[in-house]
């Protein structure tokens, strides 16, 4: 499990200086996943006390979480997605373009 998180850590410090990251809501690990919604694969489980970067945003399954009810999927790498009810966006609704 150290890999994961240190791999994690890796990968924000390679964004690049303008990147805008957001909090995970604290206490929580949160599934990443290959698509909009829970039927899609787990990549990985994020670190508890992560910051993603938001690149776009894709409607998906609907998710409750500790920052409300959401269809929003934040993309937050090639291929990998997580419920914008877990990310502190400070909004309900789109904060990226929406993902093609």
């Amino acid at each position: 499990m150290e890999e994961a998180t240190t791999l994690a850590v890796e990968e924000l410090t390679t964004l690049a200086a303008d990147t805008v990251v957001y909090p995970i809501a604290p206490g929580y690990r949160v599934n990443v996943r290959r698509g909009p919604g829970t039927q899609y694969g787990l990549v990985r489980t994020l670190p508890y006390g992560m910051s993603v970067p938001v690149y776009c945003q894709k409607p998906g399954e609907r998710v409750s979480g500790p920052y409300g009810t959401s269809n929003l999927w934040d993309n937050i790498a090639n291929g990998q997605f997580v419920s914008d009810a877990y990310v502190k966006t400070g909004s309900d609704g789109y904060i990226a373009p929406r993902c093609d």
